[in-house]
């Protein structure tokens, strides 16, 4: 992650799926974002919340493909991350929409997801979670940069306007 990103400097950040808040809490403290982190779980933000001892990330419950962008806290955001979530988007095209509307000029989207047919285990379950070559084609075509890393079962995208 830090090979594709430069330090947050007190610049917008916004974590989508922010589950524990990990992610949102490395790039408030570590590499320095003003971070939000949103889920569409009121738990999960309730619990991201409770693991802060001072001042950190702003956490707030919003679907990011249903709810109303204006509630989130900035007009653009620097940084967007999605850990593990996109996968989970019904509709991947919406979604990617909404990304562009929210990234500002020049900013990053950091994807990470599982790509189908990395799994070695035989549990059916299991092997659907990664994203299909298909899905992974409309998550990086309308970028003019498409970085890439993998991890294992996963790959991670640093995207670019």
């Amino acid at each position: 992650m830090a090979e594709h990103l430069c330090p947050g400097e007190g610049r917008t950040a916004l974590d989508i799926g922010s589950g524990d808040g990990g992610l949102a809490r490395h790039l408030h403290h570590e590499l320095g974002y003003r971070t939000t982190g949103i889920d569409c779980s009121a738990t999960a933000v309730t619990l991201a919340a409770a693991q802060d001892t001072g001042p950190g990330p702003t956490w707030q419950c919003l679907d990011i493909t249903a709810d109303d962008l204006a509630a989130l806290p900035d007009a653009a955001y620097t940084l967007i991350t999605c850990r593990l979530v996109y996968r989970w988007m019904d509709d991947k095209p919406g979604f990617l929409s909404r990304i562009n509307r929210l990234l500002a000029p020049g900013g990053t989207f950091w994807v990470v997801t599982e790509i189908a047919g990395r799994r070695t285990s035989t549990d059916p379950a299991l092997l659907g979670l990664g994203i299909s070559p298909p899905d992974a084609e409309l998550l990086t075509a309308s970028w003019s940069v498409v970085r890439t890393a993998d991890l294992d079962v996963l790959r991670c995208y640093a995207l670019r306007p």
